[in-house]
């Protein structure tokens, strides 16, 4: 982990003149120092919301206690690609990060694609964070009835998400400031519940349900082949959101080393948080098919409000102490969307930046020094799906919620092969070149390329998901056309975007002699 950690040796800038720096794209520097970018990492994966919505499917998914490992064993191509993209933050710090390194290894069309790729993530993510905070808003009012209700939740939703994009444009700071809050609201109650549900398992004053925690719970063995594919595929999207702290690069105290830093320390503080929810859960509800077992079908979507009672009991504080827990997943599902609209901005106004948008997106309010124009595209595209797919069908929404796993495994897959291409030819110079810039980042790319391989297959069967489209599940069609719509979209700019694509506005050249560095050309000399 020290390694990880340590700052990159610095290689030689280099790079042909005229190429647009990232310090001109009219951010605010300095804005943030790394723990704030270490919150907005935690807020983008949502936490509570994300356990609170996987768990129960983990242990159905046939992994019983063993739900345990599979949150372990993600964790690993997670931080394998946590360490690939401090590599290139650290010699190209600009905010459209996968975009804008993809572009350098691979070339202009490969590269707008897998930006694109990103951004059908962050659309289909902001489609579930709100339904979640419109549905929770009204759970914690104690208007049960009127959750149910779809046209009430999609029209609180739909304000969540105005309001949030109005915080995210006001500025970086008070962003962040907002990240602080809801997240430390979150992980507290979140703790509560994680040590009162253990405590209660140890003094025997837990139920007949509950199981003492066994250290054979942290290896899958035992899972068959089908069940294995399927929790993996769970297992590692409840992690999404953490690369939040590198797409806010060019607004950080300290761009070249924090972000990365920031990133490392995001997931190891994730599997930290998930395996200590995860043991108590499991220990305290058992893994049974009846009451509070995390295999009541029942229950499976929102293990955290279940449990809440159980844990707590009926009385006064188990009454404060189930609403808290769903304060805690109202705040995760907000401070999600917002740490979602905030990279998604950087990512599209990189784009305009580089020539491989309109210009129009590139525009940064000049009082508020926040992408202004790609904010509210992003918002205004994002609201328009939420309602669309809402309206159009309920079981729409939620295959759109899990197609987004295509999305991040070819979105992860290209960041890390990026790393490995970019220094392709000095990773022979030294072991911590070999190990930190290829060895790590090529097994996490080759991770993700047999998970988007399984996923495709998974989903494609039409059993799974809620919808079939001529026979094929609606996860897989969602995802592949959310996907392909890039290609058209891709050749309607073209015409306006000629220098991008023919190489002249972020060129490949940029690369150092010998592979060592993607330093942007302008930049100061970096000391050997």
């Amino acid at each position: 982990m020290s390694e990880l950690l340590a700052d990159p040796a610095p290689g030689p800038a280099g790079g042909p003149a005229g190429h647009p720096t990232a310090a001109d794209k009219g951010l605010r520097g300095g804005a943030l120092s790394m723990v704030s970018n270490v919150v907005i990492g935690l807020s983008s994966t949502a936490p509570a919301y994300s356990i609170a919505a996987t768990l129960g499917l983990l242990v159905l998914a046939g992994t019983g206690v063993k739900a345990v490992a599979f949150v372990l064993l993600a964790f690993i191509p997670i931080l394998f690609v946590s360490a690939a993209m401090r590599e290139l933050n650290a010699v190209e710090h600009d905010c459209g990060t996968i975009f804008t390194w993809t572009v350098r290894a691979f070339g202009s069309r490969t590269g707008w694609m897998t930006g694109w790729v990103v951004t059908v993530a962050q659309l289909l993510v902001m489609t579930s964070q709100s339904a979640i905070t419109g549905r929770y808003t009204l759970l914690l009012f104690g208007l049960d009835s009127l959750a149910d209700n779809k046209v009430v939740t999609t029209g609180v939703g739909a304000l969540w998400m105005v309001a949030l994009c109005y915080l995210c444009y006001r500025g970086i700071e008070i962003s962040a400031k907002v990240q602080w809050v809801l997240l430390g609201v979150e992980l507290s109650i979140l703790a509560v519940f994680s040590v009162v549900a253990l405590v209660r398992v140890y003094s025997g004053t837990a139920g007949p349900q509950a199981i003492q925690v066994s250290w054979d719970w942290f290896w899958p063995s035992g899972v068959g082949l089908g069940a294995f594919v399927s929790a993996t595929l769970l297992a590692v999207f409840i992690y999404w959101g953490w690369e939040s702290s590198v797409s806010v690069n060019e607004e950080s105290a300290d761009p070249r080393h924090g972000p990365g830093k920031a990133a490392v320390l995001s997931t190891v503080l994730l599997v930290g948080n998930y395996l200590l929810i995860t043991i108590a859960a499991v220990s305290f509800a058992g893994v049974g098919d009846t009451g509070i077992g995390l295999a009541n079908e029942a229950n499976s979507d929102d293990v955290l409000a279940g449990l809440g009672h159980a844990v707590f009991g009926s009385g006064a504080w188990g009454q404060v102490f189930g609403t808290l827990l769903v304060i805690s997943v109202l705040t995760s599902g907000a401070a999600s969307s917002q740490a979602t609209i905030m990279p998604a901005a950087r990512t599209t106004l990189s784009m305009a930046h580089h020539g491989a948008l309109p210009k129009v997106f590139g525009r940064v309010s000049p009082k508020y020094l926040t992408p202004s124009v790609a904010t509210w595209a992003f918002g205004g595209v994002a609201l328009a799906l939420y309602l669309g797919m809402t309206a159009l069908s309920e079981n729409v929404l939620s295959d759109s919620v899990d197609a987004v796993g295509l999305a991040i495994a070819i979105e992860y897959g290209m960041a890390a092969a990026a790393c490995v291409w970019v220094f392709r030819r000095t990773l022979g110079s030294s072991l911590r070149n070999l190990l930190l810039r290829g060895l790590i980042p090529g097994l996490g790319a080759l991770f993700f390329l047999v998970v988007l391989v399984a996923a495709v297959i998974e989903y494609a069967k039409p059993d799974e998901g809620s919808t079939v489209v001529f026979g094929i599940g609606g996860v897989a069609v969602i995802g592949v056309t959310s996907i392909l719509i890039g290609v058209p979209l891709m050749a309607l700019v073209y015409r306006a975007c000629r220098d991008y694509f023919a190489g002249r506005t972020l060129p490949k050249g940029s690369v150092a002699p010998g592979g060592e560095t993607i330093v942007p050309a302008n930049s100061p000399p970096q000391a050997k």
